[in-house]
Formats: structure tokens, C-alpha cells, sequence
């Protein structure tokens, strides 16, 4: 009774570019009077661990249920910690740092950080919203490295427009930057290594100083043999398909209902829509938009739609 679909409770991230859309988008409890930027749907950071928010389980970290149950949940017998999967939901009300996270390779280089491969699914956008992804074709880092000296950098990233249902693939080593008026469903591995390039001459209220730049780190850590226009956009089918993870998207009709086999651990992140997934042993997990579900290799069920139901199925 101990394998069953997962919920988790959100961890809220405050951030100076943060607001209130989480709540107004996806119904999250979001803090009073803060500027919320990030709710971690799905973490196994050693600061940030999820907690399960549903049945026998409740209140049990996911690394504490995979201890308990590895095999049953992740489908393997040499499963490593720490979860190699991060999903945030992103609220973004101005525009984000100029940012990269290094690829293995850069990490061995300079003797630190943790990889990081992402990808941005936009879920709400204003007109006219956009991303920074990549580098114009022929960027060198030398032309680049002057342009961030002068703050003329975002003359040489790609900026694109997006639209709600697509999917912006990220593959470390990636300059990037997200623009203002957009919610964001973020699938990643799972590093909190991040290096900062350009804030938008930016003072945190909090100091009264800028953020802090990491341009060694980031310029050690930029592809500039690989240019923004050539990253993939995807808003059907198979949406991502990397080493680091796979990602195939969903949809179903209201009144639907489909079998979940098992076999595979996947993760359910649900981006519109509402529905309840159960099995023949009474096991009944109700999910709406904004909720993220881990299914663990073990669980054979059905999924029904109550309504129109868009959802990520993430894959290792």
C-alpha cells in the first residue's frame, strides 16, 4: 500500500524578478505579500529535499521513500541518489540574469559545480514575450567576453518570441535568459549550479547592491560552437529526447481514460486540466493543473479526465 502515485508539497522560492501568478495560474498557497519566483514541484538538493503530500507516506522525503522502497519505485536494483530530476514551475513578472550552467566536462575543468541540461515548457505567455536561448551564429568568446565587459552582451544572444504549448530545449553549456510575462514549466537535472553573466544592471532591494557575476565560470562554461537558432522548439510529441532525460507530451479529452502500466518510472506534470488516478486496490490520487505526480515503476492504474488535461510525461 506504500507504492502508489506520489503528490508533493511545492517549495517556494522568493526572487527579486518573482510574483503572484503560481497562485493566480496554478491555485499555489503562495506566501503573503512576497514576490514568488520558483516553486520547486520536485527536489532532491541537499537544502531542498520534497516531501510527499499524499497517502501512508505523507510527510516522508522522496529520497526517504526511495530509500524504503528503491527498487519498487525507480525500477532498477542500483539506483544512486541524489533523484536525477529538478521541476520547478517559474513565475517570471521581469526579465531573468543572463545565466549557463556547465555541461560534466566544464564541471572536471574547473573542479566544481554539479551539470545541468534543462528545458522550458511555456505555459502562460503575455504578447510579445520572449527567451534569450543561445548565442548568434559566430559569436566567439572573445567578442563576447568584450561585450560583457561594455554591457552590450544581449546584442549577441538569440532572442526568440514564444507561445504557451512549446518547448525550449536548454543543453548545458547554453547562454540563456528568460523574459518577463511568462510561466514556465522547468524540467532539469538536478544542480543548483548556476553562473551569472549579465543582471540587467539590477539592485537587489534587499542590499542595495547587484547580484553577484560569475564570468570565469560562465565563459568557461559557454558552447560557442553552438549557435541559439539551431536549439530545438517542440510543442507535440516527443519533446525532448536527451541523455539527461526524455520528455513526451500528453493530452487528453474529458471523459477519457487510459491505462498506466508498469514497468517505468515517469513523472506527471500536469499543465492544464484536471483529473484522479487510481487503481484496483482503492488507491486514489486526484490531480489538477500545477500539480506534479511521480508514478513509481511498479504502479498499474488507470488515469481518468475530468476535464481537458495537457501533461509532461518525464522519463530517465
Amino acid at each position: 500500500m506504500e507504492i502508489y502515485p506520489y503528490a508533493f508539497e511545492p517549495i517556494f522560492k522568493e526572487r527579486i524578478w518573482g510574483g503572484r501568478k503560481l497562485e493566480q495560474v496554478f491555485g499555489k498557497p503562495l506566501p503573503p505579500d512576497a514576490g514568488i519566483g520558483e516553486s520547486w514541484e520536485l527536489a532532491d538538493l541537499p537544502h531542498d529535499k520534497s516531501r510527499i503530500a499524499n497517502g501512508p507516506l505523507t510527510g516522508m522525503t522522496l529520497a526517504e521513500a526511495i530509500e524504503r522502497h528503491t527498487t519498487a519505485i525507480t525500477g532498477t536494483t542500483d539506483y544512486k541518489p541524489p533523484f536525477p530530476l529538478l521541476i520547478k514551475l517559474l513565475d517570471a513578472t521581469d526579465t531573468l540574469s543572463v545565466q549557463v550552467h556547465p555541461d560534466a566536462e566544464a564541471c572536471r575543468r574547473m573542479g566544481k559545480g554539479d551539470p545541468k541540461t534543462e528545458c522550458w515548457y511555456i505555459v502562460a505567455a503575455e504578447p510579445g514575450s520572449f527567451i534569450y536561448k543561445g548565442l548568434i551564429k559566430g559569436t566567439t568568446r572573445k567578442t563576447f567576453a568584450a561585450a560583457i565587459a561594455d554591457g552590450t552582451c544581449a546584442e549577441y544572444l538569440n532572442k526568440v518570441l514564444v507561445q504557451p504549448g512549446e518547448c525550449h530545449f536548454l543543453p548545458a553549456g547554453t547562454p540563456h535568459a528568460i523574459g518577463p510575462g511568462l510561466v514556465i514549466a522547468e524540467v532539469q537535472q538536478p544542480s543548483d549550479t548556476t553562473y551569472r553573466v549579465f543582471d540587467w544592471n539590477r539592485v537587489d532591494p534587499a542590499t542595495g547592491k547587484g547580484r553577484p557575476l560569475h564570468l570565469a565560470e560562465a565563459l568557461e562554461s559557454i558552447h560557442f560552437d553552438a549557435a541559439g537558432d539551431d536549439l530545438s522548439v517542440r510543442k507535440l510529441g516527443r519533446l525532448v529526447d536527451s541523455q539527461a532525460f526524455r520528455i513526451d507530451k500528453g493530452h487528453q479529452k474529458t471523459g477519457c481514460e487510459i491505462l498506466l502500466t508498469s514497468g517505468k518510472m515517469k513523472v506527471l506534470v500536469f499543465v492544464a486540466g484536471a483529473g484522479r488516478i487510481r487503481n484496483d486496490r482503492t488507491v486514489q490520487v486526484d490531480f489538477r493543473k500545477g500539480h506534479t505526480v511521480l508514478l513509481p515503476a511498479a504502479f498499474e492504474g488507470t488515469a481518468a479526465f475530468a476535464e481537458d488535461t495537457e501533461y509532461l510525461v518525464v522519463e530517465l
